[in-house]
């Protein structure tokens, strides 16, 4: 109980010495409340959605003072770099832990920028200072070109580094401190996941609310050095999405890979297949995931076929607002379920938590998870601020 005591009393310190006025870069820029584009941060609404699709430009609505004259129509250039800092801050009690109770703080700090380069031309950078005490590097880096056939064909171009989970759901953008667990599963050696890689990306929107994506990326994750791809493969995903009805979109999703980092392992074949669902409306949102994986040589182990290895998982996430869009309380539950020949990956745990805003960029946090298989319970308290 006094370790209890002691974590909540540091954490009011910390709220009450947090300056929660600051304005995020896109608010600024445009004089708007972060609540046209986000609920309870940092989730987004529909036409948040679709301002970061447009390049994270309003076409019809840039202010002639974001961008310096020069007198050549050739260039657009922003009279100041638009720049945010997204710091979270934690403290949290884990039965199973050596420590039992612990300071997580800063949890994460990271540095964003993104922008108008020319007509159609955009980009989104984001620097992570600090993740669980270390300097993890940059992880978001991509130059988005939009409208790439015409004004009149939704096609658009993604080039550089970003998440492939991203046409299914974004983590960077979940409620929830657990993570989206089958994401983030890899068997054996395999670079391969559904988290940071580099390469293309193309997502094309269809009058009939169809959402196609496509993207051909290394396959090697972004911590690899020298070279930035391991092997001469390229791996491909492939992912439709349907809007059925006013309430509810369903999506399928395929991968397919190869890899082989080194010339004295054998290649390790894989492939992918999920669907997902989101279904709500502005008060109450269902989101659900499956994937399932094989890999044929997880371990890449050399002179032989190796041991196929089967992963299969998903998640179930359930978001409640209860006074719609303009709620500062949210209530999250998450449920996470992964289940491998590998048995290291096997996971399932329970996940219920709140999220309040103090203020539009400032907000507190408190989440309860059960994992089962260690029977691991943990409490998190905390606070999230960009400003």
């Amino acid at each position: 109980m006094k370790k209890l005591i002691s974590l909540f009393i540091f954490l009011v310190i910390l709220f009450l010495s947090a300056d929660a006025g600051a304005i995020p870069a896109f608010a600024r820029k445009y004089n708007m409340s972060c609540n046209v584009c986000h609920t309870v941060f940092p989730k987004l609404k529909p036409y948040g959605e679709e301002f970061a699709a447009n390049g994270f430009q309003i076409t019809d609505k840039e202010p002639s003072r974001f961008f310096k004259k020069t007198g050549d129509d050739l260039l657009n250039l922003m009279r100041e770099l638009p720049l945010a800092l997204r710091f979270e801050l934690y403290g949290t009690y884990e039965n199973n832990s050596p420590a039992n109770t612990d300071f997580k703080t800063p949890y994460f700090l990271k540095l964003m920028s993104g922008g108008n380069i020319y007509k159609n031309i955009s980009y989104y950078v984001y620097f992570y200072l600090a993740e669980k005490g270390e300097i993890a590097g940059i992880e978001d880096a991509f130059v988005m070109f939009n409208n790439v056939v015409s004004n009149k064909v939704d096609l658009d171009m993604y080039v550089g580094q970003f998440q492939v989970s991203d046409p299914l759901f974004k983590r960077e953008l979940r409620l929830e401190q657990e993570d989206y667990k089958i994401y983030t599963s890899t068997p054996g050696r395999s670079l391969v996941n559904l988290k940071y890689d580099r390469g293309l990306m193309f997502a094309y929107g269809a009058p009939t609310k169809t959402d196609l994506t496509v993207e051909v990326v290394n396959g090697s994750g972004i911590h690899t050095t020298d070279i930035f791809d391991v092997d001469g493969y390229k791996n491909v995903l492939i992912r439709a999405s349907q809007e059925v009805a006013p309430f509810l979109r369903v999506g399928a999703f395929g991968y397919y890979g190869k890899e082989q980092p080194n010339a004295d392992s054998s290649a390790n074949e894989m492939y992918m297949a999920g669907a997902d669902l989101t279904a709500g409306n502005e008060y109450v949102e269902l989101n659900a995931q499956y994937v399932y994986r094989s890999d044929s040589n997880p371990y890449r182990l050399s002179g032989t076929s190796g041991t196929r290895a089967q992963t299969r998982g998903g998640f179930a996430e359930l978001l409640v607002s209860p006074n719609g869009p303009d709620s500062r309380f949210t209530g999250h539950l998450l449920y996470n379920y992964v289940d491998s020949d590998q048995s290291s990956l096997n996971y399932q745990s329970y996940t219920g938590g709140v999220s309040y805003l103090i203020s539009r960029n400032f907000k507190v946090i408190g989440e309860y998870t059960y994992i089962q298989d260690n029977k691991d319970s943990k409490v998190t308290l905390g606070f999230v601020t960009a400003f």
